[in-house]
Parts: structure tokens; C-alpha cells; sequence
């Protein structure tokens, strides 16, 4: 997914308008036009009528006459016989005069249910004209606020580049962008298109592959020139094997994983929108961190050669679904229960101290026992009731009855990469890393946002001592901090669920809304095929102090010219006059591709990926904390009666 930087960001632009449609919305629906629910006029009231109104009588066209004169004229004419003069009586009903004052307030009740639709038209286009009037003085002054996503940057260029004058004035007054080019999320994304027979430009044959070779040196073995001390610093140890995470993809994924390989094969490196090199010339992982010599790479894009929305074969990936070697399949608890009961053996403030955060490690037992535990990561008071919560809930909705599931995960043709950082006193840092190179945004309102072109997602072991203690997902711009014992696992390895799409990494399996109330916006997860990265897989150590990319001893012949690569791993987001982009409320259709793992804080303190400063909450129990929201509250309850 797209980085987002550390600095709390301003508010966005987007968000003032979905503010402003919002308010206009409730003034439709809950301010009604306003009726009279008085059938008969006041006295006072003066109306101009039709002359039929006022029978037996001449009166000039266009006359105005008030309702006194109109009722005066009607009562005060003759009777001509008995029955007129019967009717005349008090208490008798004249029927002329019903019928009048039946058309006279049926003429009132028209006219003010005129006066509340002008009323109603008059405040719409009042908040209209004053949301246009703010919003642009607004962004006269203070341009930077509107800034939320790096794609806002270019916010002027990119308006400039629809060729509708109503499209980009519609996007810069009221945040509809590129309206003519929506199109509502089907089941399945983009049509795939049919190659000709004559295109070579894709080899027929998986063994024709050329990219294949990018990943192998032609030299003869390194490791053979290292000595003890060069060898020592590409050693991983045995232990980041033994608890080498395993990943459920989605069962239903329509884009898999990835070698980045073949990925650099089907682009063209791009500043901004403009090549910088031929189609035909294929950046290699060995001379990738080359295309930094245009503005140091940060406005280098890998741009796709072949249209997203064609489902080109090479970036949905699916000849690298991993491939189970067996069926066997075994109980999993962790499902229903998925936590530690009791404190975690070992797990002491002054113990953590010791690989929590890599600042702490020379303070002394006295000073760690005076910390907060929340400056430890230990869940607060709100935090163990909503653990207690989940898990009585869980244990009565499974009844403690085990499931099946996969034993063995499955080999995949795109390799991960994983980076082994020794960070000193004990405390080793492994990020597996999974490439896709596609991002399918997810759907809300039945319109889909955050596509990109190349996705980067990591999980992260912390280890102290030869010992896993803490694991990161990455989730979107942040993800979820767990004890080595909260998460599922398969013997001792960890397991990861990948979303469907996003490729987000949660605990769990199920739906995990974010950022949007009401699960609006939100990821699945399932069981579905088992990916275990160990089988095929790119090692690294990394020396974070000096930026140094080593090829491990498993991997001597890696490359890691890839890794130093500043820009983009993906298209830069599509200009707006492209018919495949749009956006509404500040969120894109298509966004920028992401940065590479070296911008992933590999020289973090804490095993979250935010901000050093940030609170790093390892939780001892799986799920959502919006959940506990769901379930039904185990607290006593005063009986009223």
C-alpha cells in the first residue's frame, strides 16, 4: 500500500466537501418544504384571486381583494326566493360560501408551499455559494492544508489535464473529479485481453523467462573471497527460519503474488509522465538504484507498459499461487481463541525492557520499574476488559470445538524477500517482505478507491536472545503490534492473512473495517491457499546504521543494486483526463505506486512502523477493537424492577 509520512497530516479537502454534500444532504431530508396545517385562512390575510371566486358580482380583472371583502360581497347578496332566504339564516349553511372558502385556502396552502420551496431553494444555494466562496479563499491563503496525499501535490497540473470545462470546475469547486469516468466495482476488476497469437512479447513458455536470470549473478560464487569476519556479517541466524512466518492468501484473490523480476520486465522507467528510457530496455535488479540520476529517482515511476484494466497475465500472478504439497490438515484453537490466558511466562517490565525499544536498553531495572506501562506496550485497563469481552464471546460462539486447517504451506514462484537487521544487546529484526504488482483498492458505496501499480507488504519478527517476542502486520499506512503467543501459529511459525485486493496483513481471519465508521471501508480475510515464503526466498542482512544491503550466505548470488532504488515501484496516479481516473471526497481511483522496503523504517526502535515517539501497543489478543462493540456487555446490570 502507499506510505504515509509521519507528520500528522492537515485536514483534507475532500473531507470539507464530503462535510459540505453531507450537510446538504440532511437539509433535504430533514427540512422538508413547510406547510400550513390550517385549512382556513386568517382574517388578515389579503389575496389576489380569479374572479370566479367571487360570483354574483363584477370585479375588474386583476383586482386585489382581501378575504373580508371576498366573504362581505358573498354574504351580503339579496336573496331572491325562500331558499336563498333560508340559506341566509345563521344556521344554515350557505354552500357557495363553503365552496369559496374551500378554493381560498386551497390557493393559501399553494402559495406557502411555493414560499418554502424558494425557501429551501434560497438556503441550498446560499451554502452552495459560501462552501465555493470558503473553499477557494481558503485554498488562496493556505495552500499547504489542502495537501493530504502526495498525489496533492500536483493538484492544479492534474485538474488542468481534463479536457471538460465542467469536469474541472466541478473539481475544484465542489470535489467531483472526473464524474464521467465512474464506473460502479463489479465482482471482478477489468477485462482481461485476448494476446495475438503473433505477440512475443511475453514468452510462451515459463522456462523462455529472461527475468529469471536477474536474479543470479554471472560470477562465480562470492562466498568463496568472504572471510570470517564478511561471512559473519551475512550469517542469519538458524533461528528466523525455525519462525519463519506462513501467509492464507485470500481464496477468492484476483491479483497474487509477484516476483519483482518479471515486474522491471513489462515497464518503463518514467519521471513523472515522460520516459526516460526505451521500452526496450529493461531496468535489471542489478542496475535498478541507475535510475536515481534523474532528481535522485524520487520522481522515477515504474511505469506498466500494458493497461491495468486488461489484467495483463503478468501482474495478476496466478501461475505463482502456491502449490500445497500435501492435504493433511490439523486442529487450530487459535480461531475462536487466540490469546494468552494469564501473563505471558517471562513477559516482565524489566524483561521487556530489553528489546521493547532499542532506546531503552541502558536504562536500569530501577528506572524501567518507574515506566508506564504503556511505555512498555502493555495493553491498558480498556484494553484487557475488551480482551475478556472477545474471548467469553468466542469460547460460547465455538463451544471450544477445534477446526481444520492447512499443515503444510505451499511453494510460490515469486520469491519474498527477507532482511535481517541486527539491531545489538540481543535483539534481531526480521522483515519478510511480499511483492504484488498489483494493488486493488477496496470499495465503498459500491465505488472503488486506491488502485496502484506494484504493492510491498511486510511482516515483521522481533527476536531477543534467539527468542520471537513481538510480530508487526502491515496494514495500509500503519498495521497491528502482537506478542509472539496471541498469534496463531502452525507448530512455532506465525501465521499471516493476506486481504483480498489490498493484500493487507491481519492476525485473523474475517472482515476488518478501518478508518471509515460502520464498516464502510474495510479488508477480508480467509483460509485460503497457504503460502509458506521459506521455500523460495531472497535473504538479506542489513546494516541499518550504515545503509548497507549484504546478500546472506543462504543467498550469495542476490543482487542489491534493487534496494537502493529511490522512486516509485509503480505508475504515477493517472492525470485526471484519463478515462480511467476519477475522484471524489479526496480519494483517488488510481494513486501513486509505493516506495521500495528501504523506506519501510527499518531502523525503527519499536516493532510498529509509525513514528519512534508514537505508543507502540503489543496486544496479547487477536481482533478488531471495534468488535467488543458487537457483543453483548458482561457487566452486571441493576434489575429496575
Amino acid at each position: 500500500m502507499t506510505e504515509v509520512g509521519s507528520v500528522s497530516s492537515p485536514p483534507s479537502s475532500g473531507l470539507a466537501a464530503l462535510t459540505f454534500w453531507s450537510f446538504l444532504y440532511t437539509l433535504l431530508v430533514l427540512c422538508p418544504v413547510v406547510t400550513s396545517h390550517d385549512p382556513f385562512p386568517s382574517e388578515k390575510s389579503s389575496l389576489t384571486i380569479p374572479i370566479s371566486l367571487a360570483p354574483g358580482r363584477a370585479i375588474a380583472i386583476g383586482t386585489s381583494l382581501s378575504l373580508t371583502t371576498i366573504t362581505t360581497t358573498t354574504i351580503a347578496a339579496p336573496p331572491t326566493s325562500t331558499a336563498q332566504s333560508h340559506q341566509a339564516d345563521p344556521s344554515v349553511p350557505d354552500p357557495s360560501s363553503r365552496a369559496n372558502t374551500s378554493n381560498v385556502g386551497a390557493v393559501s396552502l399553494a402559495v406557502e408551499q411555493m414560499i418554502g420551496k424558494a425557501k429551501g431553494t434560497i438556503v441550498i444555494l446560499s451554502s452552495l455559494i459560501a462552501y465555493v466562496s470558503i473553499n477557494s479563499l481558503a485554498r488562496a491563503l493556505h495552500p499547504s492544508a489542502f495537501i493530504w496525499y502526495d498525489e496533492d501535490r500536483d493538484e492544479q497540473r492534474w485538474i488542468a489535464s481534463s479536457r471538460s470545462w465542467v469536469d474541472r470546475k466541478a473539481c475544484r469547486w465542489l470535489s467531483l473529479c472526473g464524474t464521467a469516468h465512474l464506473r460502479t466495482a463489479g465482482p471482478r476488476f477489468g477485462q482481461r485481453r485476448v494476446l495475438a497469437e503473433s505477440n512475443t512479447s511475453v514468452p510462451a513458455q515459463d522456462e523462455a523467462a529472461p527475468w529469471r536470470a536477474f536474479w543470479f549473478r554471472e560470477q562465480e560464487d562470492p562466498a568463496n573471497q568472504w572471510d570470517d569476519a564478511e561471512r559473519s556479517l551475512r550469517e542469519i541466524p538458524d533461528y528466523v527460519f525455525e519462525y519463519a512466518p506462513l501467509v492464507h492468501l485470500f481464496s477468492n484473490e484476483q491479483f497474487w503474488p509477484c516476483d519483482i523480476a518479471e515486474h522491471l520486465f513489462h515497464i518503463t522507467p518514467m519521471l513523472n509522465y515522460t520516459p526516460v528510457q526505451s521500452q526496450q530496455i529493461h531496468p535489471t535488479l542489478e542496475n535498478l538504484d541507475q535510475l536515481n540520476q534523474w532528481q535522485d529517482g524520487r520522481y522515477v515511476f515504474l511505469t506498466s507498459n500494458d493497461d491495468v484494466e486488461e489484467r495483463p497475465p503478468w501482474m495478476e500472478g496466478e501461475k505463482n499461487i502456491p502449490v500445497s504439497p500435501d492435504e493433511h490438515s490439523e486442529g487450530s484453537w487459535s480461531d475462536w481463541d487466540g490469546r494468552v490466558d494469564g501473563a505471558i511466562p517471562g513477559d516482565t517490565p524489566e524483561g521487556r525492557l530489553k528489546w521493547y525499544d532499542t532506546n531503552h536498553k541502558s536504562m536500569s531495572e530501577d528506572e524501567a520499574a518507574n515506566l508506564p506501562f504503556e511505555d512498555l506496550g502493555y495493553s491498558t485497563p480498556e484494553d484487557l476488559l475488551q480482551d475478556e469481552r472477545v474471548r467469553d464471546e468466542l469460547r460460547k460462539r465455538y463451544g471450544g470445538e477445534p477446526i481444520k486447517m492447512q499443515e503444510t504451506g505451499g511453494r510460490s514462484d515469486a520469491p519474498a524477500v527477507l532482511l535481517v537487521v541486527d539491531k545489538g544487546n540481543g535483539i534481531v529484526d526480521a522483515f519478510w517482505f511480499f511483492f504484488y504488482s498489483f494493488n486493488l483498492g477496496n470499495v465503498v458505496l459500491n465505488v472503488r478507491f486506491g488502485n496502484h501499480i506494484g504493492d510491498w507488504e511486510h511482516c515483521l519478527v522481533r527476536f531477543y536472545n534467539g527468542k520471537p517476542k513481538a510480530l508487526f502486520f502491515s496494514a495500509h499506512s500503519a498495521g497491528e503490534a502482537y506478542s509472539y503467543e496471541a498469534v496463531e501459529k502452525i507448530g512455532q511459525r506465525p501465521v499471516i492473512y493476506s486481504a483480498v485486493g489490498t493484500h493487507a496483513m491481519y492476525a485473523t481471519p474475517g472482515v476488518h473495517s478501518y478508518v471509515l465508521p460502520w464498516g464502510l471501508l474495510h479488508d477480508q480475510t480467509d483460509r485460503g491457499p497457504l503460502w509458506d515464503p521459506l521455500l523460495n526466498s531472497h535473504m538479506y542482512t542489513y546494516d541499518h546504521a550504515n545503509d548497507t544491503l549484504r546478500a546472506s550466505t543462504a543467498s550469495p548470488l542476490a543482487p542489491t543494486e534493487w534496494f537502493y532504488f529511490n522512486g516509485h515501484w509503480g505508475d504515477k496516479f493517472y492525470p485526471l483526463g484519463d478515462r480511467r481516473q476519477y475522484r471524489f471526497a479526496g480519494q483517488y481511483h488510481y494513486v501513486n505506486g509505493p516506495l521500495g522496503p528501504r523506506f519501510k523504517h527499518l531502523n525503527r526502535r519499536k516493532v510498529c512502523q509509525g513514528p519512534d515517539e508514537d505508543p507502540c501497543v503489543i496486544k496479547d489478543w487477536v481482533g478488531e477493537k471495534m468488535r467488543p462493540k458487537r457483543l453483548s456487555d458482561p457487566r452486571p446490570h441493576d434489575n429496575p424492577v
